[in-house]
């Protein structure tokens, strides 16, 4: 659980990185004179290639990639000739046209975790000596620099935000009080010699009174900022139709692989309402790919979109309905009170857990809500409401 909720912190777009690390995918395999190289973040179902040389790929299946077992190793995972490999002589990248034959990963290690790996393959069997293996180790290294320069940027990304809301707020709470200051000094200014000596004191103590009070207010309202920027991991703004598109990019090969029809739907014409992305691909695309997964051959999963506003709050509403065999209440119950493990998909899919765990984790950090209902047969939905000031 903890590997998955350090890979949500990155708030990685696996979209959108491959320029990031384009240059040390080509390195990687220059350096061990292999034709192809990955950069693989593997999530609790995925394996999402966000830069590769020499083969077009996006993503594969957990259970159908050799970089699985790289990220339970320490230091690498090597495997000379898969052609005679008990594991993988069987699989298709081995048999098929494919016909990879060496494989060579390291981990990609980050606050003690393994969130990926970076791995060199060839269509001849051969070996790593121990220099090139060391390049490896620091090319990966590199590539964990990266992306936390990536998650650092898009913190103080979120944090110049929020100063700037700060400041309209500040703007705002304190013109009522200046104004009531300004007034008070007029009535002062104008009566002039008239004045009365009680009156301007009583005056100036109201003055001082005003302006101690906006000291406060002005501290509470920085104060609160302070806390809030101390948040960690929250990025910019998104989207609604942004965020639409990139769940259709990134989930549409893992229906189609399965004959699945996959929609995302908007309601309320809201496609260009932003709100603060905080994690939500994660935890939408974690829904989506269970969904997928229990949902069998030429069945439907449908994400809706919406949000509702008031004047200090909008709540997005996020909808995954599957047409599935569906959940009995008790397991219902069971997976809201975490008290469930993971099992195998409508297709024999292979379950790794955390993945509804890790969604309530992170809709509980949104202070939003989680809901499931289903019954036996009839597939399952999941709804999400976060709120987030408009």
């Amino acid at each position: 659980m903890s590997r998955i909720i350090t890979l949500a912190d990155f708030n990685l777009d696996y979209s959108n990185l491959n320029d990031t690390f384009k240059d040390l995918t080509k390195l990687a395999a220059k350096v061990t004179s292999s034709p192809i190289s990955m950069v693989n973040i593997i999530d609790n179902y995925t394996v999402w290639t966000i830069s590769s040389y020499g083969i077009d790929v996006q993503q594969t299946p957990r259970e159908e990639s050799i970089c699985q077992y790289t990220i339970l190793e320490k230091d690498q995972f090597a495997v000379n000739d898969l052609s005679v490999d008990p594991i993988f002589k069987e699989e298709g990248f081995v048999t098929g046209d494919a016909h990879f034959r060496f494989y060579h990963g390291v981990p990609l290690a980050a606050d003690q975790q393994n969130l990926g790996a970076l791995c060199v393959m060839d269509l001849k069997a051969k070996s790593l000596d121990a220099e090139k293996v060391e390049m490896l180790r620091i090319i990966g290294d590199e590539i964990i620099n990266r992306m936390k320069t990536y998650r650092y940027i898009e913190t103080l990304r979120n944090n110049v935000q929020e100063a700037k809301q700060t400041r309209n707020k500040l703007s705002h709470d304190i013109r009522g009080p200046i104004a009531g200051i300004m007034g008070l000094a007029d009535i002062v200014s104008m009566k002039g010699e008239k004045n009365n000596l009680d009156e301007v004191l009583e005056f100036i103590g109201l003055i001082h009174k005003g302006g101690k009070s906006l000291l406060e207010l002005a501290d509470e309202i920085l104060s609160e900022e302070k806390r809030t920027s101390a948040n960690k991991g929250k990025p910019g703004e998104m989207m609604l139709q942004t965020f639409k598109k990139r769940l259709i990019e990134l989930y549409t090969p893992q229906a189609r692989a399965k004959n699945i029809e996959f929609r995302v739907d908007i309601r309320k014409n809201q496609e260009e309402l932003y709100f603060p992305q905080n994690k939500l691909m994660q935890i939408a695309g974690n829904l989506v790919s269970n969904a997928i997964k229990f949902t069998p051959k030429f069945g439907d999963v449908t994400v809706t979109l919406d949000a509702e506003s008031s004047e200090t709050e909008s709540r997005l509403l996020i909808s995954v309905k599957d047409t599935g065999a569906g959940i009995e209440e008790a397991q219902i119950a069971l997976l809201l009170a975490d008290n469930t493990e993971s099992t195998d998909g409508a297709d024999g899919e292979k379950g790794y857990g955390f993945g509804l765990a890790l969604v309530k984790h992170l809709v509980k950090g949104l202070n939003g809500t989680f809901n499931i209902t289903s019954g036996e047969g009839s597939g399952a939905q999941f709804d999400l409401s976060i709120p987030f000031k408009v």
